[in-house]
């Protein structure tokens, strides 16, 4: 089993809205809605480039590294106050882990601001962790959940991956993954995924049977 992080196991989509508007604000000028939404499930690069160009800021890579950096240290400001579960996540984990199901973090977050979300949702539950400064290539890209599937011993092909986002569920089709989507800040198209509507709906004989 494989799972995304941010608003799948933890609902720390919210802690990105609070330092992006943060950020906006920093910056002098209101992030726009769509350009919010563009965001999700996005890495940190191509985050920073919609939000510059939504505020009308340089482009450069020395403005978006400054941004980067202002983020990152707000969001693990929000991070070590806690992050909330997504419904029916941490009683799976627990299930999954009491079969002996290996299991492992897929995120394109990068591991510094991981290790703070772990202190909550706890790095005992997995057995390899891949973020997503660790990786060549981020999602949309296969790379992440190869490199996931390899780490636990697995095809990719023998896996389920848990995905709240566009991104990474096209990451996760194209790594060959069965895919379980669980909506989350944006509507997912259904085609080739199995979509539910909360992790509460689901047990470990129904997450054995997408790969059966």
């Amino acid at each position: 089993m494989l799972f995304d992080m941010d608003g799948t196991l933890v609902d720390s989509e919210k802690v990105w809205e609070v330092g992006l508007s943060e950020l906006a604000a920093h910056h002098g000028r209101p992030l726009s809605p769509q350009a919010r939404r563009d965001m999700v499930g996005t890495n940190m690069a191509d985050s920073m480039r919609i939000l510059h160009a939504d505020l009308g800021l340089p482009l450069t890579r020395e403005a978006m590294h400054d941004s980067v950096v202002w983020l990152e240290e707000r969001v693990k400001e929000l991070l070590r106050a806690g992050v909330p579960w997504r419904p029916g996540a941490r009683e799976l984990l627990a299930a999954l882990r009491a079969e002996g199901v290996p299991l492992a973090l897929v995120t394109a977050t990068h591991r510094h601001l991981v290790d703070v979300a772990l202190l909550t949702i706890g790095a005992e539950h997995f057995d390899a962790v891949v973020a997503g400064d660790e990786v060549d290539e981020t999602k949309p890209h296969p790379m992440p959940y190869l490199t996931a599937a390899k780490l636990v011993g697995a095809e990719a092909r023998d896996c389920v991956a848990v995905e709240d986002s566009p991104n990474g569920i096209r990451s996760a089709r194209a790594a060959g993954c069965a895919v379980l989507a669980v909506p989350c800040e944006v509507e997912l198209d259904p085609e080739g995924v199995t979509l539910i509507g909360s992790l509460l709906d689901v047990d470990v004989d129904y997450l054995r049977k997408l790969v059966a």
